[in-house]
């Protein structure tokens, strides 16, 4: 019943991520993100709804477009999958629930950012900032406890000391979506930030055998690294606090 109920969330979830690709593709360039309709960025021919189904579409149309037959970037199914799995992930794993609403939308922001930092390489104020109140006021609301807010200093404020410690390798726009983290995950933020910097070290490492010395010069973003943090600790992260404290009997 619970996988049942949670497939019935996966269809809306491919529309929620449509939506998301537009509001990653705007918000950077300060443009509507309701006005003009999707076009392609190509040819600036405005997408038809049968062009435009998600996920289905793409996979029809080749990964090209209709009218021009330029490259669509993968991103754009991606964010739509990404999206309705976790909004699936959500309810399967919480019900229908205050816990799952909040859990999704966290979730919706997460890769709305993702996106956006992949390709321009920044956080938007104008979605971290909005989404922080918004999750910080619903967790606080559903279960009365100063958690949240000091949870969302304690993540911003560790990663505000590694951006004066490291300028050059830590954003504040990180340091903000960190504020979001603490607001929406509370106890297990520790587990997000620590699984998004071990995730990080992965292309790191990779950068420092292909170009050694250079490679220091050489940035990545950083917020996809703390999303997969993030979703890590939604869905697993109490149970990795106990595995944890466990050890330290």
């Amino acid at each position: 019943m619970d996988f049942a109920l949670a497939a019935v969330f996966f269809a809306p979830g491919l529309a929620l991520g449509s939506f998301l690709n537009v509001v990653a593709a705007r918000v950077p360039l300060r443009r509507s993100i309701v006005r003009p309709p999707s076009a392609c960025m190509s040819c600036s021919q405005e997408i038809r709804w049968y062009d435009n189904v998600p996920l289905l579409s793409y996979f029809l149309l080749r990964g090209r477009c209709r009218h021009c037959q330029a490259r669509i970037p993968v991103v754009y199914p991606a964010v739509e999958l990404a999206t309705a799995l976790l909004l699936a992930g959500c309810v399967l794993a919480f019900g229908l629930t205050a816990r799952a609403a909040v859990s999704a939308l966290f979730c919706a922001v997460l890769v709305a950012v993702s996106a956006i930092d992949l390709e321009h390489r920044i956080i938007p104020n104008r979605i971290v900032l909005p989404a922080t109140v918004v999750v910080l006021v619903a967790n606080t609301a559903r279960d009365l406890s100063p958690e949240w807010a000091l949870a969302a200093l304690a993540g911003s404020g560790f990663l505000f000391a590694a951006a004066l410690a490291y300028p050059a390798g830590m954003g504040m726009g990180d340091v903000k979506l960190a504020l979001l983290m603490g607001a929406a995950l509370g106890r297990t933020v520790p587990v997000a930030l620590m699984v998004g910097m071990l995730a990080a070290l992965v292309p790191s490492v990779v950068l420092l055998v292909r170009h050694g010395s250079k490679a220091r010069k050489m940035g990545i973003p950083f917020g996809p690294f703390l999303a997969i943090g993030s979703v890590v600790a939604i869905f697993w992260g109490h149970d990795i606090l106990h595995a944890y404290f466990s050890t330290l009997r």
